[in-house]
């Protein structure tokens, strides 16, 4: 262990929508679309809110637990209180020694998949006995990570999510698919670019294209940017050439990118006649396939409480290490992949792969070592 303790560990992550991704606004409205997507309340630009992606991996690391336990444990929890060994609770053939430190922590054999959802026993103090262990435990690393609140104790958690918020926006020009983006997204998201558009008018690598179609807009081509292909992330072998990267203004890019939204109309089936339902019909826009996202994670590595005499601090012993989290978070975003995010996962939307990997500037508000 180094002289200085790191306890704020920050990681970039960046994703990309394989399916069209719709995180609703919880209602209808008059317009355009009946159910439209949440919204940067200055920028007008569509997000995903860190709120969604906190829930969303806190079922996914849930489930990922859930899936090691041998199927004795997994149905009956009031057994795993006579194991001695918390490895024999799991079935560990083929993992790395990584994984399985974040699997083997001590309270994950209180864990249950009622751990990722909302507490429907939070009137009740944190059991102390598995066989009592009801809504969220509060000892597992799903509970220690994400948070819980009991009767008796709460405790805020671990992780902090931000927005994911668009880097790289696909639109269709008469040269084919383009990504867009603009300067002040790419300093938000840590790439430099140095060479900016005017007003009403864009950049490309090539800068020979003279005007060129942004969906209902036709602009002027300025010149060339000086992006390159190592500036921009690479997400599990899905990499944007900066061939496809157009710079627009800053002042446009809200625009474009809500014209460009995809906007899907859906029905209700009448099960009698087999036809559409008489005012059944709704439209619903989603960010669309090929959008890439950027946003950061921080982990908070807790561990001073550990060394506190307080009687609710004795309760929430032990604490997992950040690198235990970080795995936890590793192997369960496969989820993302196949189960998606936000609404109607049913219906084809909601897929996106993601990809995180941690900060040059390791600490933030603490100081650089090893933890």
């Amino acid at each position: 262990m180094g002289s200085n303790k790191e306890y704020v560990r920050s990681f970039k992550i960046y994703a990309i929508a394989t399916d069209p991704v719709y995180i609703g606004t919880g209602g209808y409205t008059i317009g355009r679309v009946d159910n439209t997507i949440v919204r940067d309340p200055i920028t007008k630009i569509p997000k995903i809110p860190g709120s969604s992606i906190a829930g969303t991996w806190r079922y996914y690391v849930a489930l990922k637990l859930q899936s090691y336990f041998k199927d004795e444990y997994r149905i009956n929890k009031k057994e795993r209180k006579n194991v001695e060994n918390i490895e024999d609770l799991f079935e560990l053939n083929n993992k790395n020694e990584e994984t399985k430190k974040w699997i083997l922590f001590e309270g994950n054999r209180f864990a249950g998949i009622k751990c990722a959802g909302q507490d429907d026993k939070s009137n009740q103090d944190l059991p102390e006995d598995i066989e009592k262990a009801t809504g969220h435990c509060g000892h597992c690393i799903v509970c220690k990570a994400f948070g819980f609140s009991k009767k008796d104790i709460s405790w805020q958690g671990m992780i902090y999510f931000s927005d994911l918020n668009i880097l790289l926006f696909p639109v269709y020009t008469r040269c084919g698919v383009k990504w867009i983006t603009s300067q002040k997204i790419l300093e938000e998201a840590g790439i430099k670019c140095e060479k900016i558009p005017n007003a009403n008018e864009v950049l490309t690598k090539d800068g020979n294209e003279g005007h060129i179609n942004l969906g209902w807009l036709y602009l002027k081509v300025r010149g060339t940017h000086d992006l390159e292909n190592s500036s921009i992330p690479q997400i599990d072998g899905i990499h944007i050439d900066v061939n496809d990267i157009i710079i627009v203004p800053d002042s446009l890019i809200s625009q474009i990118i809500n014209s460009n939204l995809e906007v899907r109309t859906s029905v209700s089936i009448d099960p009698i006649t087999g036809a559409a339902k008489e005012g059944a019909l709704f439209t619903s826009e989603a960010i669309p396939r090929g959008t890439v996202f950027y946003g950061t994670i921080r982990i908070f590595d807790k561990s001073p409480f550990e060394k506190m005499d307080d009687e609710k601090v004795k309760k929430l012993k032990p604490l997992p290490s950040s690198k235990m989290i970080k795995n936890a978070l590793d192997d369960s975003k496969a989820f993302f992949e196949t189960l998606g995010i936000g609404g109607m996962t049913t219906r084809g939307f909601g897929r996106i792969t993601i990809e995180f990997k941690e900060n040059d500037n390791k600490a933030e508000g603490g100081s650089n070592g090893e933890s």
